[in-house]
């Protein structure tokens, strides 16, 4: 029985390594698959549990309670992607021809909104999350075995003091937990009834997406 000789066998190494690091290159997601739209993206939701809402939520003069503003609000913000997805467009925004639903990974996360410091007078928490925070929160994240390229809104403040609504619109690897592009932007809310006066912001964000997807390719 022959023997493999050692340079045949240093060979066989190297092309075993470059295999297994070809085959380990396929499942992870880098910043440049989020402007190929080859690269199925999954659309997961609008984040409130880092929110801060700067004043009183009111509907018709009638205080909101966190609990409202959770169950019934935070809920229908979320639903807006589902049953209006013409206008509220996510695939158009990210240059695709469609993505995928998967909102019950935020709907889940909206959940911790339970905590008493939601409601703020001081205009100054309008704005207190940096990117560090952003990549420790999707590091803790559950992403219920999703996999692949996800998008997620992390809203953090709104205030109608200011007229502003800031987001974090953020690309994760759900496999690994990883912030592949994360970007901070403002939009000022607008229309008729609490509801839709807070929805205006999601509407304006994923235009301003839209409108600056290309330019974040190049940065």
């Amino acid at each position: 029985m022959k023997t493999m000789k050692p340079i045949t066998k240093l060979k066989f190494l190297i092309v075993a390594l470059a295999l297994s690091t070809s085959v380990q290159s396929t499942f992870a997601q880098s910043k440049a698959d989020i402007f190929d739209p080859k690269v199925p993206i999954t659309w997961l939701g609008v984040d409130y549990s880092q929110t801060k809402f700067i004043g009183a939520a009111t509907s018709k003069d009638v205080a909101i309670s966190n609990d409202e503003f959770r169950d019934t609000y935070v809920s229908s913000w979320n639903y807006l992607f589902i049953n209006e997805q013409k206008k509220y467009d996510v695939a158009k925004a990210t240059n695709r021809e469609s993505v995928k639903y998967a909102i019950d990974v935020t709907i889940q996360a909206n959940k911790q909104l339970l905590k008493k410091d939601f409601y703020s007078n001081n205009p100054s928490d309008f704005s207190l999350l940096k990117e560090a925070d952003i990549v420790n929160l999707v590091k803790n994240y559950d992403f219920q075995k999703n996999e692949g390229i996800g998008l997620i809104f992390f809203v953090e403040g709104m205030s109608k003091g200011i007229s502003s609504m800031g987001v974090w619109v953020t690309f994760v690897d759900m496999k690994s937990k990883t912030v592949l592009f994360t970007k901070y932007m403002a939009h000022p809310p607008g229309g008729f009834g609490f509801r839709n006066y807070w929805a205006k912001p999601l509407y304006g964000t994923l235009q301003n997406i839209g409108a600056d997807f290309k330019k974040w390719s190049k940065n």
